[in-house]
């Protein structure tokens, strides 16, 4: 598996960088017995269509996993809706499948003027979330895990592929998303024994931290790494108003394996 990250902003856009989204690509099955680069987006926030085109057409995604409905992880559906609906030269792909809470589509249709039904269905194929429940789309197993975040419903989201190891024998590579949480037990078992472990950590610790049940802090997102026994920490979501270097430091004070923070543009594997 591959991920690049399109935004890691939180909670709105920064200057260098869009809302969260997240391109994840693994080679699976043509459908003709041979292998093709399957691409599936971890979140749509705003802001994140535009820079998405410098890395794939648009026709190419197989797929949209939503972690929760709050603009900054949804809202930029509206315009790949534009896109598939619109596109002068017709829209070859078909439609695009979008897991998400069973509220997405009223949702996005709702913030586009539009009436729920038929809404945005001719576009794209929506598909619910039942936690812990594993879907399987292209080469990827999905499974959602319910966290804690002010939002009817909000989901970590693990990611699993079979790749060839050393022997020839499948090995399974494990990526988790956050989605946006606080401390819990669904998130902890959604990041277990994950290869890499892409964790919100919004607030921070001294001005944030005496707010529970919303977005993780540097400290709490290394505690919960360190509880999963996670491979390595990813952090992401980072406000404009915060210094990355201070939520790397306070999540080096609970885990002790290899850290970063996300950065917009850069790539990594899983």
């Amino acid at each position: 598996m591959k991920l690049t990250v399109i935004g890691a902003s939180g909670s709105f856009p920064g200057p260098g960088s869009p809302a969260s989204c997240y391109l994840v690509t693994a080679d699976g099955p043509d459908g003709d017995g041979g292998t093709r680069p399957w691409r599936v987006l971890l979140d749509l926030g705003n802001g994140s269509l535009g820079v998405l085109q410098r890395y794939i057409d648009l026709e190419q995604l197989d797929g949209i996993l939503l972690s929760h409905l709050h603009p900054d992880h949804c809202m930029d559906l509206c315009g790949l809706h534009v896109a598939v609906r619109w596109n002068p030269a017709g829209w070859h792909a078909g439609r695009i499948p979008v897991y998400g809470p069973a509220a997405t589509a009223t949702r996005i249709a709702e913030a586009y003027g539009m009436e729920p039904e038929p809404g945005m269905h001719p576009d794209f194929d929506f598909r619910t979330w039942r936690p812990g429940r594993t879907e399987r789309l292209g080469p990827f197993r999905i499974t959602p895990h319910s966290v804690r975040h002010p939002i009817d419903e909000a989901y970590a989201l693990r990611l699993e592929v079979d790749e060839p190891g050393e022997d020839g024998a499948p090995v399974p590579r494990v990526l988790t998303y956050s989605g946006d949480t606080d401390t819990c037990e669904g998130l902890v078992a959604a990041a277990r024994g994950a290869d890499v472990f892409l964790c919100e950590a919004a607030f921070q610790e001294g001005r944030d931290d005496h707010i529970d049940g919303v977005h993780l802090t540097g400290l709490r997102a290394g505690r919960m790494a360190a509880q999963a026994g996670a491979r390595k920490l990813l952090l992401t979501h980072l406000p404009v108003w915060n210094d990355p270097q201070q939520a790397a430091l306070e999540a080096r004070r609970a885990y002790e394996g290899p850290l970063a923070v996300a950065v917009a543009g850069l790539s990594y594997g899983v």
